[in-house]
């Protein structure tokens, strides 16, 4: 009850993040449409973008998406706890399902509206349904474990690695092989589609496994890596991260003496992604994070509660009490730790930045056309669209992706309307942040209408841009505004280098296309 009263309370405290304007943008697709944009064209967590088209087309918006997020995480809990019983015993669970309450891994993504939490929930269930199939066998069982491991595929592409993990752990134990390849194979083969869309979503950001490529690397930076992910699962400050992964390593060491069966699944769950991530060859617009590890969060967890646990039975008059005690200085060290990494998380949006944003969005919605061209998935623009619904333009060109965002301008109705491009000199990817901006660089008056919201600036094109490489001309324009320089200075927006390689490399795109398109009209004259 702790964890869901948090984080029903501070559900609007984190400010609007873009990927949660992406769910809900494409979330208002027709069903059809969001299945042909979220398979074939963007990849990803197609269940999570169902569950953004039932919220947005039920008349929800971010707060109600955030809300999916915040019951998937507090779901997780009961799950987590069932499986440390399974595993461990009830008292391990039981601290196991403390920590991973406070943990900031499971409040931050249980309201950041993205995919997470709900592959949390889904890969618990998987690993629980697992267990149990594995132990008793049967038809039922299997069919059980079958729909839980298909719902994680559909949540995240790191399912595969969830299954990779589940496999490994069948291997291990040898036991009901041939009733897991028949599991195994349904999923398998049920599960086409979502395969197919996690390769496109690879084939945008260039991952793979094996040669070629730029790889995770070195058995040191995935060691970093899982370091960095241990301890945002806890508490990442060196003395508790020493004292937490001494503590796993003693669990781990206990678990495998009195019950070696589940010793195998933790360390399936725990090898699966190391191996995974020294083979890995990550294009540089890849840069795995602690979220991506979130399904290793339970057994993380039941190892340090293992070893806590069996550490104070070394006192058996006051073990219990002394169990309680670790397990409560462990907690306000997650805390501080999350405190450390989204401090808006506990704290809330500065009051200025939640002003700047409603009269930034009503600035918009009453300029707005449906026939604009919105650049990056600004949650300026779902501001906007909850304000003049019918008028702010569902045409957004995203970020970082030059192949798609082309193929989104090639595809759009023409002639192309107004370029909207949105800058935030508050956002976490500047390497300083500011709640006000001077504006000093120079903005081409002559082509953009211009306005400052405090950390916002919204740069509009005075005239349609009515081309597509009208439209990438201009873009180039208003990034290099982001960019500073030695002559000009510049506003120094993190994602403008990023925007402006986009831009630039959509042009490339229509550079061939146009060349490929006057080749087939004079073969066909």
């Amino acid at each position: 009850m702790g964890a869901l009263s948090f984080l029903l309370v501070q559900l609007t405290a984190w400010p609007p993040h873009e990927d949660e304007t992406l769910a809900l943008f494409v979330g208002r697709q027709s069903l059809p449409h969001l299945f042909h944009t979220v398979l074939g064209q963007r990849g990803g967590a197609p269940l999570h973008f169902l569950l953004a088209w039932l919220v947005t087309h039920t008349g929800g918006g971010l707060t109600s998406l955030r809300l999916v997020s915040a019951l998937f995480a507090t779901a997780s809990i009961p799950v987590v706890g069932l499986l440390g019983a399974r595993l461990a015993s009830r008292g391990v669970a039981l601290a196991a399902t403390a920590l991973v309450s406070a943990s900031w891994v499971l409040l931050f993504h249980g309201i950041y509206a993205r995919m997470y939490s709900l592959f949390l929930f889904t890969s618990a269930l998987s690993y629980l349904a697992l267990i149990v199939a594995v132990d008793r066998g049967g038809r039922r069982r299997w069919t059980l474990w079958a729909l839980a491991a298909f719902a994680m595929a559909a949540s995240h592409p790191y399912a595969a690695i969830v299954l990779a993990s589940q496999g490994f752990y069948v291997l291990l134990v040898r036991k009901r092989i041939v009733q897991a390849l028949w599991a195994f194979g349904a999923v398998g083969v049920v599960g086409i589609p979502l395969w197919r869309s996690d390769l496109v979503l690879a084939g945008r950001f260039d991952v793979g496994v094996g040669g070629g490529g730029n790889k995770l690397g070195t058995p040191r930076s995935v060691f970093d890596y899982l370091r960095d992910a241990a301890g945002d699962f806890l508490a990442g400050y060196r003395p508790a991260l020493i004292a937490v992964l001494a503590l796993a390593a003693l669990g781990l060491a206990i678990l495998a003496r009195r019950r070696p069966q589940s010793a195998l699944l933790v360390v399936a769950v725990l090898v699966t992604p190391t191996a995974a991530l020294l083979l890995a060859r990550l294009g540089s617009s890849t840069s795995p994070e602690t979220r991506h590890l979130i399904f290793v969060l339970p057994f993380f967890a039941l190892l340090v509660a293992m070893g806590l646990v069996e550490a104070t039975r070394l006192v058996p008059k006051v073990g219990p009490l002394l169990a309680i005690g670790a397990v409560a200085a462990i907690l306000p060290a997650e805390i501080a730790w999350g405190y450390r990494l989204t401090p808006e998380l506990y704290r809330g949006e500065p009051a200025v930045r939640i002003l700047a944003r409603h009269d930034a969005a009503a600035w918009l919605a009453s300029v707005s056309e449906p026939n604009d061209v919105l650049f990056g998935y600004s949650p300026l623009y779902d501001q906007a669209w909850e304000r003049a619904r019918g008028r702010v333009s569902d045409v957004v060109v995203p970020r970082a992706d030059p192949r798609l965002a082309f193929s989104v301008l090639l595809h759009a109705p023409k002639p192309l309307g107004h370029g909207i491009w949105v800058f935030d000199a508050s956002a976490t990817t500047n390497g300083v942040r500011h709640l006000g901006i001077p504006l000093q660089a120079p903005l081409y008056s002559w082509e953009f209408d211009t306005r400052l919201y405090g950390p916002f600036v919204i740069v509009r094109s005075r005239e349609p841009a009515v081309t597509v490489g009208r439209y990438l001309k201009l873009s180039r324009m208003v990034e290099e505004m982001g960019i500073p320089t030695p002559e000009h200075g510049g506003l120094a927006i993190g994602d403008a280098l990023t925007n402006l390689k986009t831009a630039a490399y959509a042009e490339v795109r229509l550079d061939r296309y146009a060349g490929t398109s006057r080749s087939r009209s004079t073969v066909s004259r």
